[in-house]
């Protein structure tokens, strides 16, 4: 079984999971509130959450978020002696996307990135496979990359401001569609992926430590 852990965005969601099934799952839109509803929601789970690997949301998305997921998956993997992996908030909101609509052939994912920025990746479908690294832009740079495609994610508002014929779908990743996931992208080392750089940066970081 594996624990699913998803902080990446405004959205807080655990999943625990039998391979592509799901058996039990809990998601909550909390804003800046994941460090108080994690822990709490995995303990929800059967078993209190516990399996046999863990995997986690490394980002891009929001700095504290990403860090508060990764701090219990990797506290969780050493107290159960288990494996922790990492996948990206991009593929898998561009999984769920095919999903949904199995009609689409590209998409783009798009997240809400900060300081008026959004991170933008594109997405072939059948199989899943990345149009190119991901980046962080300005709406109307992201605008002239989408390119025509359909858009999701937590950022397309910014888009829907420069463009009335954009086909834009708002939603936020979930723990539970990791089970879309191709295996070659559940492999990321568990450490994050901020995009570009964060505001604020640890002792060590900084190289004072």
């Amino acid at each position: 079984m594996t624990l699913v852990i998803e902080t990446a965005t405004a959205a807080c969601s655990v999943a625990l999971l039998d391979g592509a099934t799901v058996l039990a799952a809990a998601h909550e839109v909390v804003g800046r509130g994941h460090a108080e509803r994690l822990v709490p929601m995995i303990a929800s789970l059967p078993g209190e959450g516990r399996a046999a690997r863990i995997l986690v949301d490394v980002g891009p998305g929001s700095f504290t978020g990403v860090r508060v997921g990764l701090a219990a998956a990797v506290g969780l993997s050493i107290g159960w002696g288990v494996e922790v992996a990492g996948y990206s908030s991009l593929a898998l909101l561009a999984a769920s996307g095919f999903a949904a609509d199995p009609g689409i052939a590209q998409l783009a994912v798009i997240l809400e990135g900060g300081h008026g920025e959004v991170f933008m990746q594109a997405f072939h479908s059948q199989p899943l496979t990345q149009d190119g690294p991901f980046r962080s832009l300005v709406p109307a740079a992201a605008l002239e990359a989408l390119a025509g495609r359909p858009a999701f994610g937590s950022g397309v508002r910014h888009l829907a401001a420069l463009s009335e014929s954009l086909d834009l779908r708002e939603t936020l990743p979930s723990a539970a569609d990791a089970r879309l996931l191709p295996p070659d992208f559940t492999t990321l080392p568990a450490r994050p992926i901020y995009g570009r750089a964060p505001d604020a940066k640890t002792l060590a970081e900084r190289g004072l430590a």
